[in-house]
Parts: C-alpha cells; structure tokens; sequence
C-alpha cells in the first residue's frame, strides 16, 4: 500500500495539557513522519505521512486526545505526501 498524507487541526482545550508530546508518541508507535505544533489560535496541527491505516488510527486518537485535553473538533484532509523525512517530531508556535 503507498504513503499518505493528512493535514490535520485539532479544536478545544488541546493547548498546555501535553497534547503534542502525546501525539508524537502514538504517531512514533505508528511509524509516521511529520510534525505537530501549537498554532496562534488556540487549536493543534498536524502534518502526517505514512500508512492510510496509520493515520486513521492517528485522527481517531485525536479525537479523544490526552487524558486532561477537550477536544471540540478534528478537522482532518487528505494531502498529498512531501516525502517527510525522519520521525515525528514536534515543532515551535506556528504564528
């Protein structure tokens, strides 16, 4: 099966309740690249490339997210893959 991709934002209580470093780490288990970061606006985005299942069990966690987060809404669209490269990581405010 060929590489995906998902542009992915996450809505609610998604800042300053570890939700990142959760994210990197389902998404290392799930053997995806990409990134995560905080955004100006309150909410998470997600950039991620690997298997289709993979990403599906990703948006699903998202949903739910870390035990302190609210998640009001996941918005996620299939993108085209940019070849990332290396593991996921997490990045700085994206402003």
């Amino acid at each position: 099966m060929g590489l995906e991709a998902r542009h992915i934002v996450v809505r609610g209580r998604v800042q300053g309740v570890a939700f990142r470093h959760h994210t990197k780490l389902v998404a290392r288990a799930l053997g995806l690249a990409g990134w995560v970061r905080n955004a100006a606006d309150g909410s998470v985005e997600v950039w991620a490339e690997g298997e289709p299942q993979a990403l599906v069990e990703l948006v699903s966690f998202l949903r739910e997210g870390p035990p302190l987060a609210r998640v009001d809404s996941v918005a996620a669209r299939v993108v085209d893959p940019v070849g990332e490269a290396g593991r996921f990581r997490v990045e700085g405010l994206r402003s």
